[in-house]
């Protein structure tokens, strides 16, 4: 392996090498090959190791690398499109759904999506976890919060508890008539929970998703979907879901 000089320039060194590592990432590398050690990169560029680490560390951040334990630092998978568009709209648990349903459990919803599924303040209601996974990793960890009055005919003896009961749930949502959904989308922090789910540290970034599913006027589903920053971009047209978006694949040089 050779030696590659870096020109001067009036940014900060990481950054710049930020840069030369990307174009290096996109030409030499396909995605999930594992980089040669720091040793080996800071001898390429020239570059000291802490300035080697800083953009490394960028790159981590912006979600062109993983960093997996036991294994080194791979090239990261394309970024999954989180689309927010004005297309057709459908109940969660559709064929074309590619969330996986792992639970269901009934409990009293926080105060504040209470008052949007217009339940009383200690109404049980049905919650469904499922989990989004894009390249075999974890991208996203959805609450589904759903009104006992929208799928009355749920039956617990067909359906007592966990996955199957999940998708019980789900096939009685799809007996309704969806007049609508809304979304709504902020920058969060991961809490405890969304952090273990998502294989990240608690407070690393990550964008909320909030979906209103509207029938005959009220509210009968609500969605709170925690998408991981590093590998989720929002896209915006005519599709009303969540799609993924792979792009061109990278090459090994």
């Amino acid at each position: 392996m050779g030696t590659t000089q870096l020109e001067p320039v009036p940014e900060p060194k990481y950054w710049h090498l930020k840069t030369v590592l990307s174009q290096a990432l996109d030409s030499e590398f396909a995605v999930g090959e594992i980089l040669p050690n720091e040793r080996d990169l800071a001898a390429r560029f020239g570059v000291a190791r802490a300035t080697l680490r800083q953009a490394l560390e960028q790159l981590e951040l912006e979600g062109r690398l993983q960093r997996r334990r036991g294994v080194g630092t791979t090239v990261a998978p394309p970024r999954m499109g989180v689309s927010l568009g004005t297309g057709p709209h459908t109940w969660p648990g559709g064929p074309e759904d590619a969330w996986q349903p792992v639970d269901c459990t009934a409990a009293v919803p926080p105060a504040a999506i209470a008052g949007t599924l217009e339940t009383r303040d200690d109404e049980q209601v049905h919650v469904v976890r499922r989990f989004r996974v894009s390249h075999g990793r974890p991208v996203a960890a959805e609450l589904l919060y759903i009104p006992r009055a929208s799928v009355p005919e749920l039956s617990g003896i067909d359906a007592p508890s966990g996955t199957a009961r999940a998708r019980a749930v789900l096939r009685e949502l799809q007996r309704l008539e969806l007049d609508r959904q809304e979304n709504a989308v902020e920058l969060g922090s991961a809490g405890a929970d969304d952090a273990r789910e998502l294989d990240r540290l608690p407070g690393a970034p990550v964008l909320v998703v909030t979906t209103r599913f509207v029938t005959a006027g009220r509210t009968a589903a609500l969605s709170v979907a925690t998408y991981r920053a590093d590998t989720c971009r929002l896209t915006f047209g005519d599709a009303g879901r969540v799609e993924i978006h792979d792009g061109p694949q990278r090459q090994a040089s």
